[in-house]
């Protein structure tokens, strides 16, 4: 599998001119830990996560040191953390010039990127343009679809990936779908997200159902009710974590 397979396409990026309020913000509403920042062109230029939040003045977390290790320390490292504490806009505390992919990226080598600079995300990049994101949690989602495929999977009788952008392009045609991620493999479609509305549940599934080649939906998506903040898990999912 590539990552274009299981990367999220609809990313949620940040401007790098943008105050760190807002990139604090898209990442609490949307569930996130880390988000990439573009240019005014849309090329990608750096990438801002949870960690850069932890060391900020406003919160009096900002690093401090006797006088004597500062000395030597010396005035580079720490005029770099004054900025990362204090700075106002996302292209001060982001982290520059990130390691990248490409749509075509065998997952094995998203994998290994991963784990050699331990970082939780790679952006997918295409003639310098941000395309999509590969995150852990994309990779736990693809794992748990192919666990449920057995041998006696039936042929589909259409490509997956052309099922995939089949499904996408639906749910882009229609004002209530939100972003979600889509699965496919052997035709099986696994649909992962949050949704804010439980009807959205039966229209989403039925987007899939509808799409030809398609031989069954496993629905994977979470309802998180505006009010409470409560998470509900699918009927699917729920019957599989209380299952002996």
């Amino acid at each position: 599998m590539k990552a274009r397979d299981v990367m999220t396409w609809s990313v949620i990026s940040v401007e790098a001119e943008a105050p760190v309020t807002r990139a604090a913000r898209l990442m609490l509403q949307n569930r996130i830990s880390g988000l990439p920042v573009v240019d005014a062109k849309g090329s990608l230029v750096g990438i801002v996560t949870e960690g850069d939040f932890l060391r900020r003045s406003e919160i009096g977390t900002q690093r401090r040191r006797p006088r004597w290790l500062e000395f030597l320390i010396g005035p580079g490292r720490l005029a770099t953390e004054y900025v990362q504490a204090s700075g106002r806009k996302v292209a001060e505390i982001m982290t520059p010039d990130p390691y990248t992919i490409t749509g075509d990226t065998p997952l094995e080598e998203v994998v290994r990127l991963m784990e050699k600079h331990r970082i939780k995300r790679l952006p997918v990049v295409e003639d310098g343009k941000l395309i999509g994101i590969v995150s852990r949690a994309n990779l736990m989602r693809a794992v748990a679809s192919l666990a449920r495929q057995t041998k006696a999977s039936e042929i589909a009788a259409a490509d997956d990936e052309k099922i995939r952008t089949s499904i996408r392009a639906e749910l882009a045609k229609r004002s209530w779908a939100p972003e979600i991620d889509v699965v496919v493999l052997n035709g099986v479609v696994e649909l992962w997200g949050s949704i804010t509305d439980e009807r959205e549940r039966q229209a989403l599934v039925v987007a899939a159902e509808n799409t030809a080649g398609v031989n069954a939906v496993h629905d994977h998506l979470v309802w998180v009710e505006p009010t409470s903040g409560m998470v509900f898990l699918s009927a699917e999912d729920q019957a599989q974590a209380t299952a002996p």
